[in-house]
């Protein structure tokens, strides 16, 4: 055998035996992921739903509409289940905040005991159905705001209904926001090891989505629609974007911003998504982390593809912007998740941040140098208003790469002119 023949035995040995290391190597963040997951939500109390006789003088009120595609539980303090549901529901809930003093902004004090404490803990103060389009009527014409608008929000993967109401009471209450607050909360069994169901659960929710999507966007007493959607919630959210243009050829023009935060998308099915809901999209804002532990034990168990809210995109911002998405880079923000996961309801800058997306007001001026103070890499947050500057530039993408960029966002009769999409 020659040296060179031998050199060559020699190395394929040595990947051969590296091979199995590697394949624990990859499967080590996943493994710590799934641990954090798991002695995290070990010892939380369960049932928490129950209403309370009394509440804190001076806690606050979050006044919620929720859908859900989920089945009723017969546990009174945990009104449903993570199981699948054969119609949509709706509930009309009240959740206290505990007062500021006792709270930091970005944190949910989930209750230690039932009752909870509502001096110190979230807690339930109503919770009552409403089965009725008339039902529903009433509870919005009094708690909408001036401006008519409407917030969806749309957890993400491992959440229980009480996860998801107290949660999205939290970033309502800490971003500010009075736009009349809807979660849509669908079937997750909140198991780090379902993940695979939760999915599947998304996907069975997007008809049910689309349609409440629908509703608001036609109701004489709805002007402006915004989603904010989490995680896996994100591509459900997507998905059912993309439902409601094929159905209606279009997005509602009603429905004018979407966030997705650390967005649990596939980057290539994004895309589709994308082009497939057509030319009159809203404008959306992407919060991104290259410091995603999720996501990136997402990453791996997709097979190694990318996701969206785990992808750097600060060096296609300008270019997105031309198709109306904003990029909000996280990864060098404090919070409060291990994960990294959370920034976006957990960090007291981006929360606030968040708040006036959701009301739908402009970044300029003095709230740009905000979202620098903060440390926030973004581009175009509110779109046309603001031009805060990204950190990347974006010279480093030649113009060939940025022509593929766009016919690629694009749908594939369509071209851009002027950043818009015309046929």
């Amino acid at each position: 055998m020659s040296l060179n023949a031998l050199r060559s035995v020699r190395v394929l040995q040595r990947i051969g035996r590296a091979r199995p290391i590697l394949a624990r190597n990859r499967a080590l963040p996943v493994l710590v992921v799934l641990s954090l997951v798991v002695n995290g939500c070990a010892t939380r109390v369960e049932n928490v739903l129950q209403p309370l006789a009394v509440s804190a003088s001076d806690a606050s009120r979050v006044d919620m509409l929720v859908a859900t595609t989920r089945r009723p539980s017969e546990k009174p303090g945990q009104v449903y289940s993570g199981e699948r549901g054969t119609a949509i529901s709706l509930n009309t809930v009240v959740v206290s905040v505990p007062p500021d003093r006792n709270r930091k902004v970005g944190n949910v004090q989930w209750p230690s005991r039932v009752p909870p404490n509502p001096e110190k803990e979230f807690a339930v103060l109503e919770i009552a159905k409403a089965g009725s389009e008339g039902q529903v009527l009433q509870w919005f014409r009094k708690n909408r705001n001036a401006k008519r608008q409407v917030v969806i929000f749309v957890h993400g993967f491992n959440n229980t209904y009480a996860d998801a109401l107290f949660r999205f009471a939290q970033i309502v209450h800490d971003s500010g926001t009075d736009a009349t607050p809807v979660v849509f909360t669908w079937p997750s069994r909140a198991r780090v090891f379902d993940y695979l169901y939760d999915k599947e659960s998304a996907n069975y929710s997007r008809r049910a989505l689309e349609d409440l999507i629908l509703q608001a966007a036609r109701s004489p007493d709805v002007d402006d629609v915004t989603i904010l959607a989490h995680s896996m919630g994100a591509w459900l959210a997507a998905e059912a974007l993309r439902g409601v243009s094929m159905r209606e050829k279009s997005i509602p023009a009603k429905v004018k911003n979407v966030v997705l935060a650390s967005p649990d998308i596939d980057i290539d099915v994004f895309r589709r998504q994308f082009v497939e809901m057509g030319p009159k999209r809203p404008h959306f804002t992407i919060l991104t982390s290259t410091r995603d532990k999720a996501l990136g034990a997402s990453r791996w168990l997709s097979g190694g593809i990318d996701r969206v809210g785990g992808s750097d995109l600060r060096p296609y911002a300008s270019v997105l912007e031309e198709l109306g998405v904003s990029v909000i880079d996280t990864s060098t923000i404090a919070s409060n998740d291990p994960l990294g996961h959370n920034t976006f309801a957990d960090s007291p800058g981006i929360v606030r941040l968040l708040g006036r997306r959701l009301a739908g007001q402009s970044l300029a001026g003095s709230e740009a140098s905000f979202a620098d103070q903060i440390g926030v890499t973004a581009a175009n947050f509110a779109g046309s208003a603001a031009r805060i500057a990204v950190a990347a530039p974006v010279s480093v993408i030649s113009g060939e790469a940025r022509d593929v960029l766009k016919r690629e966002l694009s749908p594939s009769t369509g071209q851009i002119v002027d950043g818009q999409i015309s046929y």
